[in-house]
């Protein structure tokens, strides 16, 4: 495992961040949760340092999942990541920003953008709780909330910085221009932002803005919620309430399947799946600071981590990105 200094903190994050998104189980079709606990402990048996998560996720459950997981394990060696801002449980009283209705057990659920001071302090309280924790490495900005000013959120993570229960501020799916905003404020540590071989819009602007202001990138749906693995290609059948059904719809899927049969023979050469080929070639790209790899079970999570065994030469490296222009 390599392990990269998050933009201008002394944050160190393991390159391939276990992605505690799915585990969540809402949107992804449940969840079970001793699986999911075994793939965190497998993370962190194979180098996997940090892990990343949300309140949303799961409503509260992937947090209280990764409390668990890590009990008794040595925490200044665990790097917790989550956010706030996403708020569905009607603490905001109708303020921010509507964002999406979520559902859980067949129950519409309104989800809210709402990154005001107040809600901030509160979230980090709930969040320490549900994680069995004293403070939480990197806090995140779930999306941005055009209801609050952005000086009043950045505000609110310096103070929690300086009570000493955040190590360090980020934001997500963020703008250069929101992001040089809140830099007024609060220099941010990183922009978590999507990123895969098949969307690589942030190549244009975040990235040559990430290296010239020295500024992490965490990035997640590197797989694009598994359609990059192949399974779906092999056996496509998905749970009728997974998102991913409507998802994938986005892509040309032919372009696709024909794209990973181009570039499996890299992976079988190299003794690895196609999901290992692809994190590590995102795990190359300039600026990327750290790559999110959801993981279900431990199996999944033992992949994900030995992804980083992988040696690609810049001729691999070539065709790959030729292959690409194709899609």
């Amino acid at each position: 495992m390599e392990y990269r200094k998050l933009g201008n903190t002394e944050l160190e994050l393991s390159t391939i961040t276990h992605g505690a998104f799915a585990i969540g189980g809402n949107m992804w079709g449940g969840n079970e949760k001793q699986d999911s606990i075994n793939s965190i402990h497998a993370s962190l048996d194979h180098g996997v340092t940090s892990i990343d998560t949300a309140p949303f996720y799961g409503f509260g459950l992937s947090e209280e999942m990764i409390g668990e997981a890590i009990k008794g394990k040595d925490r200044s060696k665990i790097q917790l990541l989550t956010k706030f801002g996403l708020v569905w449980d009607g603490s905001n009283n109708g303020k921010g920003e509507f964002f999406f209705d979520a559902e859980d057990d067949g129950k519409v659920i309104p989800v809210y953008k709402f990154a005001s001071k107040e809600n901030i302090i509160k979230e980090v309280e709930e969040s320490l709780q549900r994680l069995d924790t004293d403070y939480i490495d990197l806090l995140q900005l779930h999306w941005p909330d055009n209801t609050t000013a952005i000086c009043e959120t950045m505000e609110a993570m310096e103070l929690l910085i300086q009570q000493g229960k955040i190590r360090a501020a980020g934001v997500s799916n963020y703008s250069i221009e929101q992001m040089e905003e809140a830099n007024r404020t609060l220099k941010l540590a990183s922009n978590q932002v999507s990123y895969s071989m098949l969307n690589r819009t942030i190549e244009n602007d975040l990235v040559p803005y990430s290296l010239e202001n020295n500024s992490g990138l965490i990035v997640y749906s590197p797989m694009e919620r598994g359609l990059l693995t192949g399974k779906y290609f092999k056996d496509n059948k998905l749970k009728d309430n997974d998102h991913r059904n409507g998802y994938f719809s986005q892509f040309d899927l032919n372009k696709v399947k024909a794209f990973l049969e181009k570039i499996e023979p890299i992976a079988q050469e190299k003794g690895a799946s196609l999901s290992q080929l692809v994190l590590r070639w995102t795990t190359l790209q300039p600026a990327i600071t750290v790559v999110l790899a959801g993981a279900r079970n431990a199996e999944q999570a033992i992949d994900n981590a030995k992804a980083m065994n992988i040696n690609l030469s810049q001729e691999e490296l070539s065709f790959i990105n030729t292959a690409l222009s194709d899609i």
